[in-house]
This record gives C-alpha cells, structure tokens and sequence, in this order.
C-alpha cells in the first residue's frame, strides 16, 4: 500500500468518526507524528507482556487478538479499520493482557509511539486532546461491549441456561 496522505488520513478520521473536529491542517500536522507500519497475515503486532510503547489506527485489514495460558492459546476478538488499538497499555504502562497479530493478508496500521505523542502533547495540545477522546471513546466502547457479554453469560448461567 502507498503511503497515506494527509487527505486520505482527514477522509479516514471523517469516515470512522475519529479525530473528527480536526480540521485538515490540523491532520496534516497530526502525519508528522505517525508512522506508517505493515504487517502480513499471522504476523505478531504487540505480544502480550509486553508494555506499550505504541498506540495504532488499523487503515486496512483486521487485527486479532489473543491470549495464552503456556499451553493453549484462545481467540479473544478482531478488530478491523475505522478503529483505535493498543491505548490501554500505552497510558496505563503496565504490560498488554492480550496478543495483537494480523489476522488478514495484509494489515495497514498507523502508528504513534510514546515519544511522539510527548510531542505532540506539549508542541500540538489540541490535537493531543483530540487523540485521547478518541482513546476514552475506545476504552468505552471496550468496557461497553464486555458488560454486556458478562450479562449475557449471568443471565445464560441464572436463568434459561441452568438446568
């Protein structure tokens, strides 16, 4: 895939409703910030243990997730373009629960490390801001959707699932 341009990145935003008040000048100074990554099919983006170093927006592809025991490893979900992956352990620091591997041919991510966010936090605090929201809607829709899979499981378990 060829480089993203500052345009394409403000489509892709607009599109996915990412970085949205944003304006064009504002992503095209945002692209001095990220780095392009890309990664083929069952390639290991993030491993778990590891602290986070990087958050990424997925452009293309999907990207699986993953844990293991030592002995078995378990599907845990996949996330696909138009989203935010790798914020937790990037603010928290503390070390990924989960594996982050390419799930498709080719997977697109762009990339912004911890000491380029330093930058921008300090050089750009506006767009800063605007890429933190997006992380705290992230996490929200995270802790949204397992609520419900627990309820789901509660219910399965004390209502019309025992026997």
């Amino acid at each position: 895939m060829q480089e993203m341009t500052a345009a394409q990145l403000f489509d892709y935003f607009q599109q996915n409703k990412i970085c949205e008040s944003l304006t064009r000048n504002e992503v095209e100074t945002m692209t001095n910030y990220l780095q392009e990554k890309n990664f083929q099919k069952d390639q290991i983006i993030s491993d778990m243990g590891e602290v986070g170093n990087a958050m990424y927006f997925i452009i293309a592809g999907k990207v699986a997730f993953s844990t293991h025991d030592g002995q078995c490893e378990a599907d845990v979900g996949r996330q696909t373009p138009g989203n935010l992956i790798g914020e937790m352990s990037f603010f928290d620091r503390k070390p990924r629960m989960l594996k982050m591997t390419a799930a498709s041919k080719e997977v697109v991510l762009l990339e912004i490390t911890r000491a380029m966010y330093d930058r921008l936090k300090v050089e750009h605090p506006y767009i800063a801001v605007n890429l933190v929201e997006n992380a705290v809607v992230s996490l929200d829709h995270l802790i949204r959707h397992m609520s419900t899979d627990l309820s789901h499981i509660e219910n399965y378990m004390s209502g019309i699932g025992k026997r």
